[in-house]
């Protein structure tokens, strides 16, 4: 029942697209590609003394949840995309190979804009949940996730954000001492 209704959302979703969205969303998502944008961010914030308490809990929070999410719960849950029930479907980039629950991209990108509004950043988190939320719509507009693997992945990746930026405050606070 969940699914048939979901399938109605992102068919109604899908209904909309252009080209210019298509040619957005498809590079928007790549943004999310491996955390490889968030892993950036997290060590160029590193390397500035100012930032390096957020760049550690960035990095420590997409840790935590590649380990939660990629490594732990996609395989148990094992959840078919959305594009395998509905096969009409057009895709406008390469077919995931993993499962869909929860959003990996939409997780990870929710674990650093997380990140940065825990420990302090709240200028860079703005942006960073900005494109988080973009990010996870795209996997959405995309027609790769089910609206709920988004909602968990929010949800998953808020959780990482707050258990990395306690992770570096700790790690930060016992190097002072």
């Amino acid at each position: 029942m969940l699914s048939t209704f979901e399938i109605s959302i992102l068919d109604a979703i899908a209904s909309m697209r252009t080209a210019f969205w298509d040619g957005f969303f498809s590079c928007v998502t790549h943004l999310g590609d491996a955390g490889l944008a968030w892993i950036a961010l997290g060590c160029a914030l590193c390397v500035n003394r100012k930032y390096r308490a957020a760049g550690v809990a960035v990095l420590a929070a997409l840790l935590a949840d590649v380990l939660l999410c990629n490594a732990l719960i996609k395989p148990l849950v094992r959840r078919i995309r959305p594009y395998e029930i509905n096969t009409a479907v057009q895709l406008l980039i390469a077919r995931p190979s993993d499962y869909s629950f929860p959003s990996g991209h939409t997780a990870a990108s929710f674990a650093a804009a997380s990140a940065l509004l825990f420990a302090g950043k709240r200028r860079l988190a703005v942006g960073a949940f900005v494109l988080a939320v973009v990010i996870g719509f795209s996997r959405l507009y995309l027609y790769v996730h089910f609206p709920t693997d988004v909602l968990a992945g929010a949800a998953l990746g808020t959780l990482c954000g707050f258990v990395g930026a306690k992770a570096a405050t700790r790690a930060f606070s016992s190097l002072r001492s």
